[in-house]
Order: C-alpha cells, then structure tokens, then sequence
C-alpha cells in the first residue's frame, strides 16, 4: 500500500477482527456432544448487532453475493 493512500476503514476492521478471532481461537472448546438441537426462528429474538459490525460485513463483496 503506498504511503499516500490511507486504507479504508473495512480493511483496518478486517485486519482487526480477524486479529481478534486468531487471539481467541486457542480459547475456543470443541464440544464433546452432537451438534445442538435446532431452534425454531420463533424463538430467537432480542439480537441486535452493533452498527460498525454490520458496515464491516456490508462492505465485504463477497458476503451475501
């Protein structure tokens, strides 16, 4: 990248998050059990998403295509 051009804040998001996700990967656990149950739509509710995450997966071109 030349040092005239600032990145974009998706690429210094990705970089970040992608940074985060190899950080906490040693801490994650393989679940001993099957796979869970699967829940009815009906009963998932109160997610919400912070804005910045959703600018970051929007701006990526390949997601949702």
């Amino acid at each position: 990248m030349s040092k005239n051009i600032a990145p974009r804040e998706s690429e210094i998001s990705l970089a970040e998050l992608r940074g985060d996700c190899a950080r906490m990967a040693p801490h994650w656990v393989v679940p001993a059990t099957a796979a869970p149950t699967p829940v009815t739509p009906s009963l998932i509710h109160g997610v919400t998403v912070p804005v910045a995450s959703a600018r970051l997966i929007d701006s990526m071109a390949e997601y949702g295509d």
